[in-house]
């Protein structure tokens, strides 16, 4: 009883400070003025800019549209070893949604939540605003929420999720980097892909684009600038590099010399080439019940007997990986790092 007391206090004092801290934040996501004409279209306003992901993070198979919002008259400098550097005033807007059917987006969506990630002088600042019913506008939440969903995935099967918001404590989970707040997503490799933009007859280069349009300075030639793969199409890369694409995006925010999993002495990041550090017959720090009763993180030629599957595929909250955003099994992903480790030798 004590301890839940202490917790519960502990809730409401961090609750307390969030709040003062969000005082003066808009209250509606309308406020900011992203869109036009009717919010559930996601229609963007002068200066906001739509992008996409080669390779984008698993969020529990939730579709999602992403934007980004630079202060007039800046740019980003070119950086192909890191996520870009954006100036102080970017905004970027994530809006997580569900078609009603997955086999017929003209069905319609629902529009669950709007996620901002805003450059402040003193860092990056994390704000989440919920949709209403009506999807007519969303409202900021501080304390997370949980919504029951319902759609067509698809192969044509009904689903129902528990869909969690996260609150804004549980953003730094994921963004941070030695107590610093930072984007995931928005790196070259991972921009440098074709969009359809509208208005546009043809889809264009997102990084040619933000060049033409004065977002980014410093473009080399397109053929020298690194490329993500797309993780489920193997024309744009080989088993081993889409792989490794799957696994930068969804796993080495954390998983990485600066992040919150550093102690674990796993490193996923996408430009890792020790396999020790890759996890090939290493054996895990403190996995705990985690590892499964496996003894090695990955085995060669041996997926069912590696920690890594084990932890993709159990949904039990103190097994699972990642810990946030997701509560179901990404299938199509298992394929594939099954398949990946089998290639081992």
């Amino acid at each position: 009883m004590r301890t839940y007391l202490i917790a519960a206090c502990l809730l409401a004092l961090w609750l307390t400070l969030v709040s003062w801290q969000t005082a003066t934040v808009p209250e509606k996501l309308s406020d900011y003025g992203f869109f036009t004409g009717d919010p559930v279209r996601q229609q963007p306003a002068a200066g906001v800019v739509p992008y996409t992901l080669n390779t984008p993070l698993f969020s529990d198979y939730a579709e999602k549209l992403r934007f980004i919002k630079l202060p007039p008259g800046q740019s980003v400098a070119y950086n192909d070893t890191a996520v870009l550097h954006f100036p102080v005033g970017t905004t970027l807007i994530k809006t997580f949604y569900y078609p009603h059917d997955f086999r017929h987006p003209a069905k319609g969506r629902r529009l669950l939540e709007t996620r901002l990630l805003v450059h402040q002088p003193d860092g990056w600042k994390a704000l989440v605003y919920v949709w209403n019913p009506e999807q007519t506008d969303a409202l900021l939440e501080v304390a997370g929420d949980t919504k029951t969903v319902q759609y067509v995935d698809a192969r044509g099967t009904a689903r129902q999720l528990a869909y969690g918001i996260p609150n804004l404590n549980q953003c730094k989970g994921c963004h941070n980097r030695q107590e610093v707040l930072t984007p995931i997503g928005p790196s070259v490799r991972q921009l440098n892909g074709d969009l359809a933009y509208a208005g546009a007859e043809k889809k264009e280069n997102q990084l040619r684009h933000w060049q033409r349009t004065g977002m980014l300075t410093d473009l080399p030639p397109l053929a020298d600038c690194p490329k993500t793969p797309v993780w489920d199409q193997p024309e744009t890369g080989s088993l081993n590099d889409r792989a490794r694409a799957w696994l930068d995006i969804n796993c080495a925010h954390c998983h990485n010399p600066r992040g919150p999993a550093m102690t674990s002495g796993l490193n996923l990041s996408i430009g890792e080439t020790n396999s020790t550090a890759l996890g090939i017959l290493k054996t895990p720090v403190a996995a705990g019940r985690g590892s499964g009763g496996h003894a090695f993180d990955i085995v060669p030629g041996k997926p069912e007997a590696s920690i890594l599957i084990y932890r993709l595929y159990s949904t039990d909250p103190g097994d699972r990986m990642p810990e946030l955003g997701r509560k179901t099994v990404h299938t199509e992903s298992l394929e594939l790092l099954r398949a990946w480790i089998k290639a081992m030798e």
